[in-house]
């Protein structure tokens, strides 16, 4: 048998926060690859139309509503996506939301926690749940969490977010630490300036533009597209001795 180290055929593959941005880039590429695809989001409408979009790649998609920012749903979503699929390979913890704040001395403890909860608390409580079944199930698996430039640069104003990317990097070498002996490895991919929903009014301000593209050296910003690979990659065989590791992609902005 030839050695297809990229063929997602007959794996599952759950993405949160995958009806849109990078999430859906990570679901797109590995739909493509074969595997059949769980989507979490709050956003109905956006599930759907995330649905309808993977489902051109012939492959088996699913859709489900689940706050991982709320204990009880995210069991109660691993539960229905097992229910559908009967398994999970790959566990992509993407879900997040941005943060801003007029100054670090004006922080509120609520806007502090709002993004904590989604982002820290929710990475953890999905990857608490990924790791439960593959270690239960057996055989290994993969755990990505999407992390962010943020958590290993300096963010003015932004001290929240960057916390809670730091916080999912530190949280995933512990995990890879420790679950590596039952075949289970898990990484964070580290994005740079993407365009999103979530950076929209960022890329919408002239001096911003001006300012930060030129910093980018392959001149231009990332796409969700750029993430497809990377997702096939660490869902795939190809990466089975790649643990506990950050992958930066940037366009090489971190470098310049």
């Amino acid at each position: 048998m030839s050695f297809k180290p990229f063929d997602l055929t007959g794996k599952v593959v759950l993405v949160t926060g995958g009806n849109s941005g990078i999430g859906l880039g990570l679901a797109e590429g590995c739909a493509q690859a074969g595997a059949a695809i769980a989507l979490w989001g709050t956003n109905a409408k956006k599930n759907a139309a995330a649905v309808e979009r993977l489902e051109v790649h012939g492959t088996e998609v699913a859709a489900f509503e689940v706050s991982v920012a709320d204990e009880a749903a995210v069991a109660d979503g691993f539960a229905r996506t097992l229910a559908k699929f009967g398994r999970v390979d790959t566990c992509f913890a993407n879900a997040g939301v941005g943060g801003m704040a007029p100054s670090f001395m004006e922080l509120g403890l609520d806007e502090w926690r709002r993004v904590m909860a989604v982002n820290l608390d929710g990475a953890f409580l999905t990857l608490r749940e990924a790791a439960r079944h593959m270690t239960a199930r057996g055989g290994g698996g993969s755990l990505v969490v999407t992390a962010s430039l943020a958590g290993i640069e300096g963010a003015a104003r932004n001290q929240h977010y960057g916390a809670t990317k730091g916080g999912v990097i530190a949280m995933m070498r512990a995990i890879a630490a420790e679950l590596g002996r039952d075949g289970i490895r898990c990484n964070a991919i580290l994005p740079g300036w993407i365009e999103t929903d979530m950076t929209e009014g960022l890329f919408a301000m002239p001096r911003f533009r001006d300012k930060v593209l030129p910093r980018v050296p392959v001149r231009r910003w990332g796409s969700p597209r750029d993430f497809s690979g990377i997702a096939v990659y660490l869902a795939s065989d190809a990466s089975a001795f790649h643990t506990g590791d950050c992958l930066v992609l940037d366009g090489g902005y971190a470098i310049f």
